[in-house]
C-alpha cells in the first residue's frame, strides 16, 4: 500500500474519532492506530527496497554501458591494426576509432547522467514521502498533546486508563 494512503488514513482516523460527551477529547480505537502502524512499517521497507533495485539498476546499466564501450573500443582496435598497411585507411580507422570511443564515452555518459537523475527522483520522491508521514505522526501527536492539556487545564481527567492516550 501506498505511504500516502496509509498516512492518509491515519489522519482520517484521528479527524474523524468520536468525541467523549462533555469534552473536547475524543476516543480513537487503538488497534486501527496500531493497524495503521504496521501496515506504514511494512510500506516503508518495500518503498526502500524499490529505491535500491533502481540503484541496482542503474549499476548494471552503467556496468552495461562500460561493457559496451569495451567492445566497441576493441572494435576500433581489431579494425585499425586490419587496415594497418594503408597509410590513408590507418588515418580514416584512427579517426573512425576516435569517434567510435568518444560516441560510447558520451553515451555512457549521458546513460549514466540519466539513470543518476532517475534514481534521484524516485529518492526525492521517498522523502517527501516520508517527511509527509513525520509531519502528520508530529500532527497527530500534537492534536492528542493539545487535547489531553486542555483536559488537565478544565481539570477533568482522562476517563479511560492513563497510558491510553500516550
Amino acid at each position: 500500500m501506498d505511504i500516502l494512503v496509509l498516512i492518509d488514513k491515519l489522519d482520517d482516523l484521528v479527524h474523524n474519532a468520536k468525541q467523549v460527551p462533555l469534552t473536547d477529547q475524543v476516543r480513537i480505537d487503538r488497534e486501527e492506530i496500531y493497524d495503521v502502524l504496521d501496515q506504514m512499517r511494512a510500506t516503508i521497507p518495500e518503498e526502500l527496497k524499490r529505491a535500491r533495485w533502481i540503484v541496482k539498476e542503474r549499476q548494471d546499466m552503467l556496468a552495461e554501458a562500460n561493457r559496451e564501450s569495451d567492445r566497441i573500443l576493441g572494435e576500433a582496435r581489431e579494425q585499425a591494426v586490419v587496415q594497418a598497411s594503408q597509410t590513408e585507411i590507418v588515418k580514416l580507422a584512427e579517426h573512425q576509432a576516435i569517434e567510435i570511443v568518444e560516441e560510447a564515452r558520451r553515451q555512457a555518459r549521458q546513460t549514466r547522467l540519466e539513470m543518476e537523475d532517475w534514481a534521484d527522483s524516485i529518492l526525492s520522491t521517498l522523502e517527501v514521502n516520508l517527511d509527509k508521514f513525520l509531519t502528520a505522526v508530529k500532527r497527530g501527536r500534537e492534536r492528542l498533546h493539545e487535547r489531553s492539556q486542555e483536559s488537565v487545564v478544565a481539570g477533568i481527567g482522562p476517563i479511560d486508563e492513563p497510558d491510553s492516550y500516550q
